[in-house]
């Protein structure tokens, strides 16, 4: 099964302590997080970028996609080695440490959480 960027993802392993995570509620705040920085967990690198692109690698496939801001979320469009995953927005929440956490569904589905290199 592939790992899928900020949507269908198993709910995160456990490990480290995290810092606590606060829900990003502001384009510009999430712009900020993102700016210049690549997602990465294993095998996966992501970058977000300010203009609504998505491209990245996970496993063995390429990442790419489009995404946009709404009523408080993080709305994607992606596509994973050429297959569509489909639009979903999601609940975005981050930490002081570096950690971000997209959540499907507006918050409702299941989790991947990412750190921002």
């Amino acid at each position: 099964m592939r790992m899928i960027f900020a949507a269908a993802v198993a709910a995160f392993a456990a490990g480290p302590v995290w810092a606590e995570l606060v829900k990003v509620d502001e384009q510009a705040e999430f712009v900020e997080l993102v700016k210049g920085k690549t997602l990465t967990r294993p095998m996966v690198k992501i970058m977000v970028s300010s203009d609504g692109q998505i491209d990245g690698r996970g496993s063995l496939w390429d990442i790419e996609g489009s995404w946009s801001w709404q009523d408080g979320y993080f709305c994607r469009d992606l596509f994973w080695g050429g297959d569509a995953l489909g639009y979903n927005c999601q609940e975005v929440q981050a930490s002081a440490d570096g950690q971000i956490k997209f959540t499907s569904d507006r918050g409702a589905g299941d989790s991947a959480m990412f750190r921002l290199r």
